[in-house]
């Protein structure tokens, strides 16, 4: 016998028993092993469709927001609108009236556009008169020009529209009449508009 053989009868082979149960050993094993993979699989499942079914009512929620959002956005200004119908309405009626003053109803009317003008501003819709200013073409718009020695060229001589603002947004262009230098020379102005015309 040489050394690296190993004696026979130190080796002993597994009798069927043992190996059966060896094996059912080793299935237990796996089947416990699966069992909490599938316990894990169905934690995990149900966490996903409580989360699907949070996400889907955020959503829902967020759109209904923003419908109403939408909706009663102009609820607020409305309301602070009301007062101001109701002048207006007692004017109409005032004016319709026998023997009406009419210097009571021109106090009345400028009594409403005060709080008209109040109730606006409150919302950040601001006036532009901008009589005796340069002439911004960002939030002017030029009706006429005319010459005037009065006035600096480009400076607005007249409003004849009020423009209007929105927290710093136009609008509605203010309508203006600016003044212009005078013309130098009546043959050189006959020139340009000959000029033009070709």
């Amino acid at each position: 016998m040489s050394e690296n053989e190993i004696p026979s009868e130190n080796v002993e082979e597994p009798t069927v028993e043992q190996a059966e149960a060896a094996e059912a050993t080793d299935i237990e094993e796996l089947q416990n092993k699966l069992a909490e993979m599938e316990a894990k699989a169905q934690e995990n499942w149900d966490q996903l469709v409580r989360a699907r079914a949070e996400m889907d009512n955020l959503r829902r929620r967020h759109e209904r927001e923003v419908e109403n959002a939408h909706k009663y956005a102009l609820e607020r200004f409305s309301q602070e609108l009301l007062p101001v119908i109701d002048s207006l309405e007692m004017g109409v009626d005032a004016a319709l009236a026998e023997g009406a003053d009419v210097d009571k109803l021109r106090e009345g009317t400028e009594l409403t556009l005060k709080m008209l003008l109040a109730t606006i501003e409150k919302f950040g819709i601001q006036a532009v008169h901008p009589h005796g200013e340069p002439f911004d073409p960002e939030v002017h718009q030029a009706m006429s020009m005319l010459e005037s020695p009065e006035h600096a060229p480009n400076t607005v001589m007249n409003v004849m529209q009020k423009g209007y603002l929105l927290n710093e947004r136009l609008i509605r262009p203010a309508m203006v009449v600016v003044s212009k230098g005078p013309a130098e020379d009546t043959g050189q102005e006959n020139n340009t508009k000959i000029d033009e015309q070709a």
